[in-house]
């Protein structure tokens, strides 16, 4: 572990070295150097505590998740000026070398070719673009609560349900959130929507089920006239911490699931529940996690299927799209809509409607943010609520997924 750290460190300070290069160029001052050095130090020896902090408490406070931002930032801006530099050094050294063979050693190294002033202040322009669109993220960007509304079309849907308003939340990830009047906020945005039911698709903590107790009487101010009802998340069972034993952690899920159902929501655990409206029904179904690539894969739609006739119009909550891909889409029984979370769309992306919708999470999943429609079956991947480890979003933010449902006969 020891190496490790010493690894990281040294591999540090050489992006440090090698990116305070430009601000040597352009400044002529060697304190800026020095400064730069120092607050790139302060920044990862904080870092380094919150991590071992983090390793002995379990807790993912807002103090590492800033501490990690501003690692993150600062590494991003030194590997953006780096990749600037190197360009520029695959001239220079060639030419230093060619000096070397023709001049000699000593009088190459008096002479190596300076590096030329645009291209350092080029370097530093093109990192300051993202570095201070990170910090504008967690300045602003991880409170910019947005609704985004979808109607959608459905042949079997039973037709006292339609115009039925659903509202899609995941991943509140309770342990970072740092400011109950922005949360408050963004709970009642969720209820200015008046949704008839509220559906939250997992990941209520980071690791613990203490992360909910600062924000439970705020997330208690949701309600619903047909209910809440909630499913588990990869993060909702710990398994990202170290305990001192099988039965505590255990205890800590028992404890999540309690508070869950003090808050208002049904936790469906491999279930389903009959919505009913007048005469009519429809069937919702929530599977516990299952994720690709490593994720726990406690999730059994045929258990949670198991009292569901074939011709009732069903709602899938699972927490990870990669499920529906994989799973939901070849099962026998038709599962007209699912609701999913997990991708955050990486926190980070461009949407222009209509233009533009990128962000690194699409190289990851296949199905990341939005609406997507495959096999006359549906699902809505929600963008997350709050924010995991880096405590901002740019570009893609915090949403409230307004989903009306509509009969094919009704639809004009």
């Amino acid at each position: 572990m020891i190496v490790r750290w010493l690894l990281f460190i040294a591999f540090i300070i050489c992006l440090q070295w090698y990116a305070s290069q430009a601000l040597k160029t352009v400044f002529k001052n060697t304190w800026i150097q020095y400064g730069f050095y120092v607050v790139n130090i302060a920044v990862v020896v904080n870092f380094i505590l919150q991590i071992t902090v983090l390793s002995k408490k379990g807790l993912m406070t807002p103090f590492f998740t800033y501490s990690f931002g501003l690692f993150l930032l600062l590494v991003i801006f030194q590997i953006l000026i780096i990749f600037v530099l190197l360009f520029e050094d695959l001239f220079r050294i060639p030419q230093w070398f060619y000096h070397i063979f023709s001049k000699g050693f000593k009088q190459s190294f008096q002479h190596m070719p300076d590096r030329r002033l645009f291209i350092s202040q080029m370097a530093l322009l093109l990192a300051s673009i993202p570095a201070s669109a990170l910090f504008l993220g967690m300045l602003r960007g991880k409170y910019n609560y947005k609704v985004i509304n979808h109607r959608l079309t459905f042949n079997n849907l039973p037709s006292e349900f339609d115009g039925f308003k659903i509202a899609h939340i995941s991943d509140f990830h309770c342990g970072s959130f740092d400011n109950h009047e922005k949360l408050k906020y963004g709970i009642n945005m969720v209820m200015d929507q008046k949704p008839d039911i509220i559906l939250f698709t997992g990941d209520m903590v980071n690791n613990m089920a203490d992360e909910v107790l600062p924000w439970k009487d705020t997330l208690s101010l949701l309600n619903a006239p047909y209910g809440m009802f909630a499913i588990l998340g990869n993060h909702d069972y710990g398994d990202y911490v170290r305990w001192e034993s099988e039965g505590e952690k255990i205890a800590n899920q028992k404890k999540l699931i309690e508070l869950e159902q003090a808050m208002g929501f049904n936790v469906l655990l491999n279930s389903s529940v009959k919505v009913s409206k007048n005469d009519s029904s429809i069937r919702l179904v929530g599977v516990e996690n299952w994720g690709s690539g490593g994720f726990k894969k406690n999730g059994d739609i045929d258990l949670a299927l198991k009292d569901v006739e074939e011709d009732e119009f069903k709602i899938l909550m699972s927490h990870d799209p990669s499920h529906w891909e994989e799973v939901v889409l070849s099962h026998p029984q038709h599962i007209d809509l699912t609701l999913s979370g997990h991708t955050h769309g990486m926190q980070f992306g461009i949407e222009i409607p209509g233009w533009i919708k990128w962000s690194p999470a699409k190289y990851r999943y296949k199905y990341w943010a939005g609406v997507y429609q495959e096999l006359d079956q549906i699902i809505n991947v929600n963008r997350g609520f709050g924010f995991l480890a880096y405590p901002g979003r740019v570009g893609i933010y915090p949403e409230i997924t307004i989903i009306n449902l509509k009969t094919a006969q009704n639809n004009t």
